[in-house]
């Protein structure tokens, strides 16, 4: 099979998956192109309400693949921007599912994503200084925003990997799981986000990731949604919510 994204809905969960085994799901040119249109056509569907983002068998991702670097590097790094950036502006709660090296590009698109769970055993690090590459400034403050800047630093300045325990206790992971548990525990919390309200992910999204010019905007779609007064109701009368309110289709 070439190297390409896969990609499933099932349950109001999409999943992407990156493929590329025989070199450790490293990206092509071609895979960077694919990531913004094919985001761009799961976030515009109403029957997915979380992204999860993932690599075949045993490997997240192991960055860009490098023969594509020697050719044109600058162009290749502003695909892989691209990517990060239209990931990060994913219009509903993205996670990103880590086995193995999680290195370079990969690190990218997991920072990207809303939260990272990975697997025991798993290695992350972000690696332009064994290339001699200028690390993108949007990317490096979106690591510093994660790690803060000491760490930062340690990963862009040495480029050497960590182990998921390290990446826990700095926060480039949220949670850490034995081997064999991480599709549980993925499957477990795409169950929880799916069925919360869409409003209030949305809106917490912005927020948290600094939008400072929506709150009249999501004040708005509160009163006119329903979803509180649902949420409220649910709560009293013991029973699950059923929100009703999606994301649009133009984000």
């Amino acid at each position: 099979m070439e190297p390409q994204l896969l990609h499933d809905v099932t349950d109001a969960v999409a999943t992407v998956v990156v493929h590329h085994p025989a070199k450790r799901n490293a990206m092509t040119a071609e895979m960077w192109r694919a990531l913004p249109p094919l985001l761009e056509h799961l976030a515009a569907d109403p029957g997915v309400r979380v992204l999860v983002l993932t690599g075949a068998g045993g490997t997240f991702c192991a960055g860009a693949d490098i023969s594509t670097l020697r050719e044109a590097p600058q162009e290749a790094q502003g695909l892989a921007v691209l990517a990060e950036e239209a990931l990060a502006a994913f219009p509903k709660p993205t996670l990103a599912a880590v086995r193995g090296h999680c290195v370079g590009g990969g690190a990218q698109l997991a920072a990207a994503c809303d939260l990272r769970l990975a697997e025991a055993g798993a290695l992350f690090g972000v690696t332009p200084a064994k290339l001699g590459i200028v690390y993108p400034a949007s990317s490096t403050r979106r690591l510093v925003s994660l790690v803060g800047p000491a760490t930062a630093k340690y990963l862009l300045f040495s480029g050497e990997l960590i182990d998921a325990e390290r990446a826990l206790r700095t926060g480039l992971v949220d949670e850490v799981l034995p081997d064999g548990e991480l599709g549980k525990r993925v499957a477990e919390l795409t169950r929880i986000l799916t069925s919360r309200s869409q409003l209030t992910q949305a809106a917490a999204k912005e927020f948290a990731d600094g939008r400072t010019d929506r709150d009249a905007h999501w004040a708005g779609q509160a009163r006119g949604s329903g979803d509180t007064a649902e949420g409220v109701a649910a709560f009293l009368e013991r029973r699950a919510p059923r929100f009703t309110w999606s994301v649009p289709a133009s984000g």
